[in-house]
């Protein structure tokens, strides 16, 4: 895009009054009268900053495991190189290695605030967790030889590392040099073998003793190394793979988990064969031959209890007849064993312990299971392993995410209100223990807004989540698919092609904070107008209407256009629309040969019993007309101050009135222009075979997986205002098995090529040359004048007609080929009338045409304040006693907030309208175009809202080449520009939302909300309210040795690992080995992430407390060392006296 200087632009424009004649390619432009420059517009540049704020969500694609006993912090690593710890509630954050290698493990350095990494690219890193956004403090990249396995001894700076050679390295944490100290394979193993042993895949040091290491190889060769003499002292052989190993807290024993199923137990000091070998899942035979091998049992841990027997957890080990049988954890406690089923396959598990000792009693009372897609925590304490209840917001992902919406600044009852009926929702039968991860403390928020996020899912329900500073909680969770039959019957279905994997995913939502009153649209062309109650009622009859949104048609043949293989049904201008009546029920008797009237979804005909919460009020279902599928909805909004709903979709609108339960309007796009249409449309009549009236079918998400996106077909739609009717699928209709395959890495320019559904070509630039290359194949013999979607809608009271004097209540309606039209709305008094007079809505023309598909249009007043549309207060619907209360809160319906008409104005209000090419400004009544402003031209918007800020009023822009963008309104004038983020993922384009205040978000994988803030305000305060991981706790003791065992030996060996891996004993590691490399986050990258002066002083005064915490560990230690030697001491004078006289016959 060509950069400007805009005020210059601007000021050149102030003195030659005849700009109004400028062409749209400069970016602002002022084309209508002087007078209305006189707006104060307040907000500027400095205003607007972008950054991240915080992840939300199950870390997409888990694949390691930490935990931190001392902290009580969990890390979770992911194939795509993230970092995710978590602490208490509310305490979580998201890192991200550079280069984005799988992390294949993580060590913590217990109780210090660090973090080791290791990645699939065969580097390591440390990471420093003492400041609020973790930051790499070196790395150590491998040249020569792979990864396998890592080992970081409790309380020691050296880490072992493993490799797919066999050889073991020796790293030191602090400076993060290696060794020259190494373990080579031929020297561990025995020199009569001639085999290479295969890679590393345990290390880990004696309890008992630090000097003796074992190392598990592949093959299933162990080897108990002695660090000081640098040979192996045992070698236990076996003739299965090794998959892990674990000791027994007394370092006298160990167990391996092999690949055919079995445990095997051996004494350290027994060579030749197990002393024990189990086959936990295995047939026993009877005449004692070996049991019959298993599944590989891919981990195990040994964990020993003071007061009864050791615990042995492993994952796998399951026999190979048990198909189909879900993934497991066993617990073998004593003679009993239980078998805990997963729901998704197990990455890893930990047992958490009382102690971080390695030479101590474990005492497990917890084991965290990362699973694909979950994390599930057990309690071992209780009887049955119940679990625990996760307060984490990990379930985003229970049925794959098709749409978003995200309210800031909601009604402050609002969310009490939604957990008060949520929280009846709960599952039963958890432990009743608290949450073990606990680590961490809050941030100090100082933000006071609520926020709202509602997602829709594939399998129909919607959820509510709490968004308010910077945490996130489900509040309630709506199940749409209940008012409908499941089991549809293939007469019902209309075609027996018809694909059946996702028929209630939600399309899109439409919410009213104030009245609480929900409108959502499903893929199978479905409309649910929900209200809130707080009470349970039970609907005998769920009210529904059906509506033909199809129009007649010229029935001759048309020729074959270009091998296209779609010819699309479209309106003739003046068809007379259709509408069912009201009847409770689909009618059965509408199953025609033609397949007409028929709904894609049975509603239900039995008493629905409603929870309270969110209850169906009306069910709206565009049928099946003459074999043609109904048409995805492609836009809806809800006014509850007129009880009106409207949805659009490749052909036209329908109007309803909730309140009569009644379709007010039904009408085809083109009947809307009536006799202004400036396009000539050819009308063309449908093929004889039947297809889908559009049918581009599933777009595949990056990731091929099918939980990815919502699985349902497709229909073409006209804009990319609503993409995410385009890529989470649509009409129910026949021929849906074509794919559209999208490349891995979507280009912004190859995004238009693939991507970009046929549109129309604009008026004003004669066929732009982006549009006549974005047409895909598959829709060439589209008629491209010919179909016109509904892309945006808005209720307003505005003036309705150029010159008016009055305000009234519209509907302005957004199309795919840029026209904004108006349509007057004429609504009964409120009270009775409103029950019994209809409402009357009238076409009045064309207000304004635009560049690109409608993405957003709303309204400011004569001073530059956004005009909210009219609502009405939320009442309890089903209250029937206070009759006439009720009606009282009925009949006060307020509209929105307008200057009064009697003020003697020129132009009363602004109209804001953005289409994904430009944005243009209107002043009305007048109906002139005072700003223009060409915001892309050569890539698209994908998501455009006008968004409150603090100072003031401003356009927001997302664009498919990554930019986002703020505009001020009216003047249109760029206050912030930032590439952030390339479209590689049409998650994105379906799932980016803005708010008010600054805030916006997006899906950034099928399992994580990302959310992001282009407000200086809150980047500013955003250290504050990040949470802390790390908390100054104090290391438990280590475990008494006991009196004889100081007596004569025993109990835990320590090692002076420094005198024998540092650089003078073991000499320098080779260079070429590995290259170390600083990281951003050493004392520079600290200094920076601190806020100030003020996090010096804190990492300062952290520093002198740990130092004053350590010398006075060390004071009461000497103090106890001195008392000891004195009673040692007195206990010796005494027993001297008392011996002294005694002969020897005498002791």
């Amino acid at each position: 895009m060509k950069k400007f200087n805009i005020r210059k632009v601007l000021d050149g424009l102030k003195e030659a009054s005849s700009s109004s004649s400028s062409s749209s390619s400069t970016p602002s432009v002022q084309v209508g009268p002087q007078e209305n420059n006189l707006i104060q517009e307040t907000l500027q540049s400095e205003h607007f900053q972008l950054c991240k704020t915080v992840r939300h969500g199950f870390p997409y694609q888990p694949s390691s495991m930490a935990f931190d006993p001392v902290q009580k912090i969990l890390a979770i690593g992911t194939q795509s190189g993230a970092l995710r710890l978590f602490g208490r509630p509310g305490v979580e954050c998201y890192c991200q290695h550079e280069g984005g290698a799988a992390v294949i493990q993580l060590q913590f350095l217990i109780n210090e605030g660090a973090l080791v990494s290791a990645l699939a690219d065969d580097s390591i890193h440390l990471w420093n967790l003492r400041q609020k956004r973790p930051a790499v403090l070196h790395s150590l990249k491998f040249n020569r030889e792979r990864i396998t396995f890592c080992h970081l001894p409790f309380q020691s700076k050296w880490l072992y590392i493993g490799t797919e050679r066999g050889n073991i390295h020796i790293v030191n944490v602090e400076s993060f040099m290696l060794s020259g100290y190494v373990i080579m394979w031929n020297k561990a193993i025995e020199l009569s073998s001639k085999s290479h042993p295969g890679p590393v895949v345990h290390i880990s040091d004696n309890p008992m003793d630090e000097g003796k290491l074992i190392i598990g190889y592949e093959s299933g060769i162990v080897v108990l190394w002695d660090l000081k003499s640098k040979k192996a002292d045992y070698r236990y052989t076996y003739d299965e793979a090794i998959h892990s190993v674990a000791w027994h807290h007394e370092g006298k024993q160990f167990i391996c988990s092999h690949s055919d199923g079995t445990l095997t137990i051996w004494n350290i000091r027994g060579q030749g064969k197990p002393i024990q070998t189990i086959t936990p899942h295995g047939k026993q035979p009877k005449d004692g031959k070996k049991p019959e091998p298993c599944k590989p049992i891919l981990k195990v841990e040994y964990k020993t209890t003071r007061n009864g027997d050791p615990f042995i957890i492993f994952s796998g080990g399951l026999s190979y007849d048990t198909v189909g049988r879900r993934p497991c954890l066993t617990v073998m406690h004593g003679k009993s064993i239980a078998v805990l089923e997963m729901d998704y396959p197990i990455v890893d598990f930990l047992t958490l312990c009382e102690t971080p000792y390695p030479n101590d009693f474990q005492e497990p009372y917890a084991v965290v299971v990362l699973l694909e897609k979950d994390l599930v925590v057990i309690d071992l304490a209780q009887n049955g392993y119940p679990i625990f209840e996760n307060p984490y917001p990990l379930t985003i992902h229970e049925s794959p995410v098709t749409c978003c919406e995200y309210f800031a600044d909601c009604p402050v009852d609002l969310i009490p209100a939604l957990y008060s009926v949520g929280s009846r929702q709960k599952r039963q039968g958890y432990s009743k223990k608290e949450w073990p991860i606990s680590g961490g403390n809050w941030g100090q928020g100082t933000q006071s807004f609520s926020e709202i996020i509602i997602t829709g899912h594939a399998d129909g329900t919607v959820k509510f989540w709490d968004a308010s500073a910077i945490m996130l909680q489900v509040l309630y969770k709506l199940k749409t698919a209940k008012i409908f039959d499941r089991n549809r019957s293939k007469e019902d279905k209309g075609s027996s092609e018809v694909s059946d994997e996702d028929p209630f995913a939600i399309q899109i939502m439409a919410w009213c904070p104030e009245s609480r009153m929900l409108c959502v649209a499903g893929v199978s062309a479905n409309v649910i107008i929900y209200r809130f109650s707080k009470l349970e009622v039970t609907t005998e009859v769920v009210q529904l209407l059906e509506v033909r949104m199809q129009y007649e048609l010229n029935e001759m043949e048309s020729p074959d256009g270009g091998g296209g293989e779609q010819t699309s049904a479209h309106p003739t201008p003046g068809a007379s629309p259709q509408t069912s009546g009201p009847p409770s029920h689909p009618s059965t008797s509408s199953n025609n040969s033609d397949g007409g009237n028929i709904p894609c979804l049975k509603v239900r005909s039995s008493p629905l019993k409603q929870s309270p919460g969110y209850q169906v009020d009306l069910v709206v279902q565009s049928v099946w007309v003459s074999g043609e599928p109904p048409q995805q909805i492609t836009s809806l909004v809800l006014n509850s101050s007129y009880g009106l709903v409207v949805f659009g979709n490749s052909n036209g609108l329908a109007v309803v009135d909730y309140i009569q339960k009644t379709v007010v309007l039904n009408l085809g796009t083109v009947e809307l222009y009536g006799s202004n249409d400036p396009y000539q449309r050819q009308p063309r009549s449908p093929r004889k075979t039947r297809q889908p009236s559009g049918g581009l079918c599933d777009i595949n998400e990056y990731s091929a997986t099918s939980e990815d996106r919502c699985k349902s077909p497709t229909s073409v739609l006209m804009s990319h205002s609503n993409l995410q009717q385009f890529y989470n699928g649509g009409g129910r209709g026949a021929k849906m098995s074509r794919k559209l395959s999208l490349p891995t890495e979507l280009k912004p320019d190859l995004v238009l090529l693939s991507v970009c559904p046929p549109r129309g070509a604009n008026p004003l630039d004669h066929r732009d040359n982006s549009f006549s290359r974005s047409r895909s194949s598959s829709v060439t013999s589209i008629d491209k004048e010919a179909r016109e979607a509904i892309s945006s809608f808005l209720f307003c009271e505005t003036f309705a007609r150029k010159g008016d004097c009055t305000l009234t209540p519209c509907l302005y309606v957004g199309t795919s080929l840029g026209t904004v039209l108006v349509l007057a709305i004429t609504l009964p008094s409120a009270g009775e009338q409103r029950q019994l007079q209809p409402v009357i809505i009238s076409p009045t023309g064309m207000l304004v045409r635009l560049k690109g598909s409608i993405m957003r249009i709303s309204f400011l007043d004569s001073t530059g304040l956004l005009l909210a549309p009219a609502f009405e207060p939320w009442y309890e619907p089903n209250i029937t006693a206070d009759g006439e209360e009720r009606e009282k809160i009925r009949k006060r319906r307020p509209v929105s907030v307008s200057p009064s008409t009697s003020q003697e104005l020129n132009e009363s209000q602004f109209a804001v309208v953005c289409s994904e090419k430009q944005a243009k400004v209107m002043s009305l009544p007048s109906q002139t175009c005072i700003y223009k402003h060409s915001i892309t031209e050569n890539s698209f918007i994908l998501r455009a809202d006008i968004v409150q800020m603090n100072q003031g009023v401003c356009l927001a822009c997302f664009c498919a080449n990554g930019h986002i963008m703020t505009l001020s309104v009216p003047g249109l004038r760029p206050l912030m520009d930032v590439n952030y983020l390339p479209l590689t993922d049409m998650r994105i384009a379906r799932t980016f939302c803005f708010t008010n205040l600054g805030q916006a978000m997006y899906l950034c994988s099928p399992t994580e909300i990302q959310r992001i803030t282009y407000s200086q305000e809150t980047c500013e305060n955003l250290q504050e309210m990040l949470g802390e991981l790390f908390t100054p706790v104090e290391t438990p003791e280590a475990p008494n040795r006991g009196f004889f065992k100081g007596l004569f030996g025993g109990g835990a060996q320590s090692l002076d690992r420094e005198e024998l891996f540092g650089e003078v004993a073991a000499g320098k590691a080779s260079r070429s080995l590995a290259q170390h490399i600083p990281g951003p986050g050493g004392i520079e990258g600290m200094k920076g992430a601190a806020s100030g002066v003020v996090g010096d002083l804190a990492r300062a005064r952290i520093a002198l407390d740990e130092r004053g915490q350590k010398l006075g560990e060390l004071d009461e230690r000497t103090a106890a060392m001195m008392a000891s030697a004195d009673s040692f001491s007195k206990h010796a004078h005494d027993m001297m006296l008392k011996c002294k006289d005694k002969k020897w016959y005498q002791f």
